[in-house]
C-alpha cells in the first residue's frame, strides 16, 4: 500500500507538488500521469526518499521509505535507467545489488532470464548496452530483492513493442499476485491496458484520482456539429470547457444534457452528442490536463542542499 498525503514540495521560492492526496493499494497497478513538469517526478523521488516533503507525507507500508529495513526488500524503484554503472556488466550490476540486498546469488540468473538478458547480454558492459536493454536491467535490480511494491518512472521508455507487451504482462502479473505498482509513463495506451487505478497531476496539483473505470465513465461528452465555431461560442457563453477532439468533435466537460441545452439555445444544430466513456483515457487526459502547464517543474537538478534533505 502507498500513501501520499497532502504532499507538499518545494524548491526554494518554487512549488514543484501542491497537497497531493491518492493511494495505492495492494493487488493494483496505478497509472501516475501527467504533462512535463506537472510534479510526477517530484512525488516519486519523495515517495522514495531522494527529497523531503516540505509539508505532508509519501509512505509505503505506513512508513517513510528512509525508515524501510534494507528497503530495496521492500520497494523495487526504477526512476532513472540510465544511472547505471557503463563501465560494468549486466550481471555484474545485479550480482553487487545481490550482495547489497542480501539475496542469494541465484536471483541474478533468475531475474537476468526473466527480463531476457541472460546469456551474452549478461556479460555485456552496461555502456553497450541499448536504451530498451536497461530499461529491462532496471527492472530486472527493481526485482531483484523480491519487493512488495514497484515504483516505476517511465519504464517503457525505448521498450520496442514486443518488449511493452511483456513489461505489461509483468507487471499485471505481480499485481495479480499481491503487489503494489505506481508506474509513470507517457504511453496513455499501454497505462490504459494495464492499470487498475489512476491519478492525474498538472501544474504540480492532482486534477483526478481514481478507478479507470470511474474516470474514463465521467470523461465528459463527445459533441459534434455542422458550425464548429458556433458549437464552441456556445459552450464558452455556457461557461462549459470544451477541447478538440477526433475527427473535428469537441470534448466538452460536462454531462450530455447541459452540454445539448447550451447549443440549442444557440440555435446550433448537433450532428453528435454522446457520453465520452468510450473515449478513452487520451481524451480523459487532454481533458483533465488542458489547463495544466509546467510552469511549477521542479529543477531538474536539485541543489546539493535540497539533495541532502
Amino acid at each position: 500500500m502507498i500513501e501520499i498525503e497532502h504532499l507538499t514540495r518545494r524548491y526554494g521560492t518554487q512549488l514543484a507538488v501542491s497537497d497531493v492526496t491518492f493511494s495505492c493499494p495492494a493487488g493494483t497497478v496505478t497509472g501516475f500521469l501527467g504533462p512535463n513538469g506537472a510534479g510526477k517526478s517530484t512525488t516519486l523521488r519523495t515517495l522514495c526518499g531522494l527529497a523531503a516533503p516540505t509539508s505532508g507525507s509519501a509512505t509505503i507500508g505506513g512508513r517513510q521509505y528512509r525508515e524501510l529495513p534494507n528497503p530495496g526488500r521492500h520497494v523495487g524503484v526504477l526512476l532513472d535507467a540510465g544511472a547505471q554503472h557503463a563501465g560494468r556488466t549486466g550481471g555484474e550490476v545485479l550480482t553487487l545489488t545481490a550482495k547489497v540486498l542480501g539475496v542469494p546469488r541465484t536471483r541474478v540468473g533468475e531475474m537476468l532470464q526473466l527480463v531476457g538478458l541472460d546469456g551474452g547480454a549478461a556479460g555485456k558492459r552496461v555502456g553497450k548496452y541499448s536504451l530498451g536493454m536497461r530499461q529491462r536491467l532496471g527492472l530486472a535490480t527493481a526485482l531483484l530483492g523480491d519487493p512488495e511494491v514497484l515504483v516505476l518512472d517511465e519504464p517503457a521508455n525505448g521498450l520496442d513493442p514486443e518488449g511493452i507487451y511483456w513489461m505489461r504482462g509483468l507487471l499485471r502479473g505481480f499485481a495479480d499476485r499481491g503487489g503494489t505498482v505506481l508506474l509513470s509513463s507517457h504511453l496513455l495506451r499501454e497505462v490504459e491496458a494495464v492499470a487498475d487505478r489512476l491519478a492525474v497531476i498538472a501544474g504540480g496539483r492532482l486534477v483526478a484520482s481514481g478507478s479507470k473505470e470511474e474516470l474514463l465513465a465521467a470523461a465528459g461528452t463527445v459533441v459534434r456539429a455542422r458550425e464548429r465555431v458556433a458549437l464552441e461560442q456556445a459552450l464558452a457563453a455556457a461557461g462549459i470547457r470544451y477541447d478538440a477532439a477526433e475527427d473535428g468533435a469537441l470534448l466538452a466537460g460536462d454531462e450530455p444534457e447541459p452540454v445539448g441545452i447550451a447549443a440549442a439555445r444557440a440555435g446550433v444544430p448537433l450532428l453528435e452528442l454522446r457520453p465520452a466513456s468510450g473515449a478513452g483515457l487520451e481524451e480523459l487526459f487532454r481533458s483533465l490536463t488542458h489547463a495544466g502547464g509546467p510552469a511549477d517543474a521542479a529543477p531538474t537538478t536539485p541543489t546539493a542542499q535540497e539533495a541532502r534533505a
